[in-house]
């Protein structure tokens, strides 16, 4: 009421631009301000939801450490991230415009980048719930979450990836081809029926790769999406698959793509996967699951073992090796007379891996059934030498499954070993006259009829 007896003695009656100078400050300047205020804030509350990037060169340097303050960069037991790669990130990511999504469903190749991911809200699985796997460890490091303004444009061309044999009917984790920033990648995508065991697990081995670190010789880790689904892991794709594939596909006429073995070729294989073992047990890991199928090979011939789900789980549950009956061929004495295992046990297998890649992928001792195996082992007997090779590479192979452990050499004596013998070794291409049967094979490696596998 003060005001209004002040523009009455203030004003005239009926001078309209009187009154309005009388109230200028409430009718208004506040109302302008406060809507050029919530202007200001839904533009940039639009433009974080859309386009974090021009938020980022928006937002002073000072505001943004201010809401997101910077942590130190790990190292990781000596070994730091790979260059450009700052596993530390938690952006969130947008494969797409939708709020939810399913796992990759392609009825064919996509050719563009709209097409990356089927649009469904996921589902849960109406099966009970497995009991959640308690870590015996901290994580210390987050896989690196792929930033948001590289996808999709960066997932084209998917196509489900095919396995060696098949995937297990109850996996959870389907694995598709895709093209990532002008390279071939692997994802590993968590179905979205998977309960919420599944999703830990998957999280928890993206996890346990990036604490692992880089190496030469293991697969790159590329990026993880976490933050919403589908759950995915991207890994470089190593165009020719697993060493089983590439032994078997050199055992014939005209393979597709040209494919050949040699005794050089075999030794350096051999070296690249001892130095991929060497770094595990230098961070008291066991690999355990040491074979040709658990090895990944690049278009150069490249090797990189793989095989890490294993070493993961016991990692997790602070395990002993986890019993697999499609293993025992390559398992050392000590494991099939269920005594702990121990790094010697991953150079028994080492011995067999090499078996595998002089006879071109055959079955390590074919002729013996699993149950008999330990008794084998027991009277002293060992794998027969192989056609075609050398004296070199035998006594490696022997070597490596001599039945003491203590007798067995270190990683670092079987390197040496296998660069002496590189050195003398021959370009002779590798050849064997028989293809292999899968029924046949499947039964003497003792894998029996249920089983089957597949590489990531």
């Amino acid at each position: 009421m003060a005001s209004l007896s002040e523009s009455d003695y203030r004003c005239k009656h009926g001078d309209t631009l009187c009154e309005i100078r009388v109230y200028e400050q409430e009718v208004i300047v506040v109302p302008v301000l406060l809507l050029g205020s919530f202007v200001v804030v839904l533009v940039f509350i639009i433009l974080m939801r859309y386009c974090p990037e021009k938020v980022d060169k928006i937002r002073p340097k000072a505001t943004h450490l201010a809401f997101r303050p910077q942590r130190p960069r790990r190292v990781l037991h000596g070994i730091d991230a790979p260059p450009g790669i700052n596993v530390l990130e938690h952006e969130s990511i947008a494969l797409d415009s939708p709020s939810s999504y399913a796992t990759f469903h392609p009825p064919h190749t996509y050719a563009s980048k709209k097409h990356s991911v089927s649009v469904n809200a996921p589902s849960l699985p109406a099966t009970a719930p497995q009991q959640l796997l308690k870590p015996s460890f901290t994580p210390i490091v987050q896989p690196r979450e792929l930033p948001r303004q590289r996808l999709p444009e960066s997932f084209n061309l998917v196509t489900p990836l095919p396995a060696a044999f098949s995937v297990h009917t109850d996996s959870s984790v389907s694995l598709y081809r895709a093209r990532m920033d002008n390279r071939n990648v692997v994802l590993r995508v968590l179905k979205d029926t998977a309960n919420a065991t599944e999703r830990h697990n998957f999280l928890g081995f993206a996890s346990f790769l990036a604490q692992l670190g880089p190496h030469p010789f293991l697969p790159e880790l590329l990026g993880v999406v976490s933050l919403r689904a589908p759950l995915v892991t991207v890994v470089e794709e190593l165009e020719n698959t697993d060493l089983l594939s590439l032994l078997w596909r050199c055992r014939q006429e005209h393979p597709n793509p040209p494919s050949e073995m040699t005794e050089r070729r075999i030794l350096t294989i051999a070296n690249q996967v001892a130095s991929a073992l060497e770094f595990l047990h230098k961070k008291d890991l066991l690999h355990g699951n040491i074979r040709a199928r658990s090895v990944l090979v690049s278009k150069e011939y490249t090797a990189k073992l793989w095989g890490l789900r294993d070493v993961f789980t016991r990692k997790n549950q602070g395990a002993m090796q986890k019993e697999d009956p499609s293993m025992r061929k390559w398992q050392a004495p000590e494991l099939l007379a269920k005594r702990p295992a121990g790094q010697s046990s991953d150079i028994w297998s080492f011995g067999i891996l090499l078996y595998e890649m002089a006879t071109l992928g055959e079955a390590p001792f074919a002729e013996i059934s699993v149950n008999e195996l330990l008794q084998y082992h027991q009277r002293g007997k060992t794998l027969k030498k192989p056609p075609n090779c050398s004296n070199t590479l035998y006594a490696i192979i022997k070597s490596c499954c001599h039945w003491k452990e203590q007798d067995r050499p270190s990683l670092a004596e079987v390197s040496r070993k296998l660069l002496a013998g590189e050195k003398s070794a021959t370009d002779k291409i590798l050849k064997v006259s028989e293809p292999i049967n899968i029924e046949q094979y499947l039964q003497e490696a003792g894998y029996g009829d249920s089983n089957s596998y597949t590489v990531f």
